[in-house]
Order: C-alpha cells, then structure tokens, then sequence
C-alpha cells in the first residue's frame, strides 16, 4: 500500500465504528468511512471534545453536528509547500482528500528531474481532470510544470484557484477549465494540443450536464483511451485514482498498460492508497491508484 506519512498538520487519530477521528490543523472532525467495519475500539481521547461532528440523515445526505468550526481556515501541506482552505461542505467534505499527498510526492519527484532536462520556456506540461480543488494541479505547479485544471464544478475552480493563491501560486501557468471533462478532452484532440502527463481523479458515479449517467466501471475504460491520444511523442507519466469499491487497482493497472504500453512502452505499478492511523499505528485504506510511467533514462 502507498500511504501518505509526510502530513504534520493532518492526522488521523483513530478510526472505528464506521467514523474517522481526524486533527485538521488546530480542528478535530468525526466523519463517517464505509472501510471503518471494526467497532468498540474508540480509544483516542479527542472523541469526546471533537469540534464538529457529520452525521448521515436517513432521507441521505447529512449534516455537521455540535459545530464549534469556523466556516474556513487554511491548512498548510508543508513537505510540497502548498496551503488549501478548508471549508466543511455538503458529504462529509472539506475540501481535501489527505491520502492523495502519496501521489502529489510521487509525480513532483518525476516533474522536477524531467524540467532538468528541458529549456526554462518548454517545462513538462500536465492536463489534471476531475481536478477538484486542485490539490494535483498545486502539487505539479510548485514542481515546475503548466497546468491545465478542468472540472465540472463551477465552485470547486474557484475554490482551486483561491488554493492556488494561499500557495503562492496565483501567477503559475495553471489553465482553469469549467467543463465536461471527456468533451474537453475531446477538443483537445481536435485541437492537436498534447501534454506530457495526465493525472485524473474521476467519480465513481455522477451526472454530466444533460443528464447523462456516468458510472466509473463503465466508462474509464473508453476515457483512458481517449486520454492516450491526449500524449506527448515522449509521455512522462499517467496518473489514475479510483474509490469504486470493488473496482481493484490491478483492473485500473490493465487499463493503462493496455493502452499506453503498445504505444509508448514504460511500465505500469498500481496499488491501494492509504492514511496512518496514529492511535493504533495501522494504516486505513481510501481507494487506489495506477500508475504509468516512461521509465526515462533507463
């Protein structure tokens, strides 16, 4: 398992009876987990005077109980240099997914050797889908590379690009798109422009915007596909991340190798992502990721 352990100002503290107990900077959450299936160990001090609490309504959906949050605040990811605000949201979210620093580490490692052999004016370019708050797209801008940030959500852009300020980063060539991201990625194509790694972090089930059904086991397959044509002659890399339950990461792996190894060669690794668990030392699962790389230099 590959698993986030660079974090100071995030920790999971302890996790039992199907909820999280999480330290946000100087903030305490419970959150619900469907992995959390072992019960009565809640041993950490902190559930009893956690600042907020989210409990799932039986009609679906939830909300933030006994909140003593503020409505934001700005949590600091050190080991990359990156600032993201938290906002407590609608799901159970606050505007970050902790476990995805594993693979923040990983490709800004591979974006920086790479930049070291290309001129200062044509930097390693990264096309970051279902990008969110932007997290990945921080992650790569701080490493060196030009960034183009798509997501559907009209909000979640906005939220990344205040992300990107609290970095330092308001004046990196990041590129932000509001849209579809298989119908941009469509126009990309058509447009003959090509980049050098593809990071996507897609749903496991959404709506597009007429009302079109997208479901993760059906239809990643088809946008792998479509991303590979989206590549460079000399690809660096090729991220995809998956919370399907059930959906492995050796089935994400196959697709990947199966279209972008006949083309370009490298290799492909994949395997589930995790957090630390620091009361019990034991690492919970959240989801899996898959990894193409060119193996350059070798």
């Amino acid at each position: 398992m590959w698993y986030s352990e660079n974090w100071k100002e995030y920790e999971l503290l302890d996790c039992s009876d199907g909820q999280r107990l999480e330290r946000w900077g100087d903030y305490t959450l419970i959150r619900p987990d469907p992995q959390v299936i072992w019960k009565g160990v809640k041993r950490h001090p902190a559930w009893k005077k956690a600042d907020a609490s989210y409990k799932r309504s039986s009609g679906g959906g939830g909300a933030w109980n006994e909140n003593k949050l503020p409505e934001e605040w700005t949590l600091p990811y050190g080991a990359l240099d990156m600032n993201f605000c938290i906002r407590p949201m609608g799901f159970k979210h606050t505007g970050v997914f902790p476990e995805q620093a594993v693979n923040w580490d990983w490709f800004s490692d591979l974006i920086r050797k790479e930049n070291k052999n290309r001129p200062a004016d044509k930097p390693v370019r990264v096309l970051n889908l279902f990008a969110y708050t932007g997290g990945a797209t921080l992650a790569a801008a701080q490493a060196g590379a030009k960034v183009c940030h798509v997501d559907a959500s009209k909000g979640m852009v906005q939220l990344a690009k205040k992300n990107a300020e609290l970095s330092g980063l308001k004046d990196a060539p990041i590129r932000y798109i509001v849209d579809d991201c298989k119908k941009f990625a469509e126009r990309e194509i058509r447009r003959g422009n090509f980049y050098d790694a593809v990071i996507m972090d897609p749903p496991s089930y959404g709506r597009g915007p007429s009302g079109e059904v997208w479901k993760l086991e059906d239809n990643i397959g088809e946008l792998i596909e479509l991303l590979s044509g989206l590549l460079s002659d000399e690809p660096l890399f090729f991220l995809v991340n998956s919370y399907t339950t059930g959906l492995s990461p050796s089935t994400m792996g196959y697709l990947l190798s199966l279209y972008l190894c006949p083309r370009f060669g490298g290799k492909v690794i994949a395997d589930e992502i995790g957090i630390p668990v620091k009361q019990t030392g034991g690492v919970l699962p959240c989801g899996s990721s898959a990894r193409w790389t060119a193996e350059k230099g070798k």
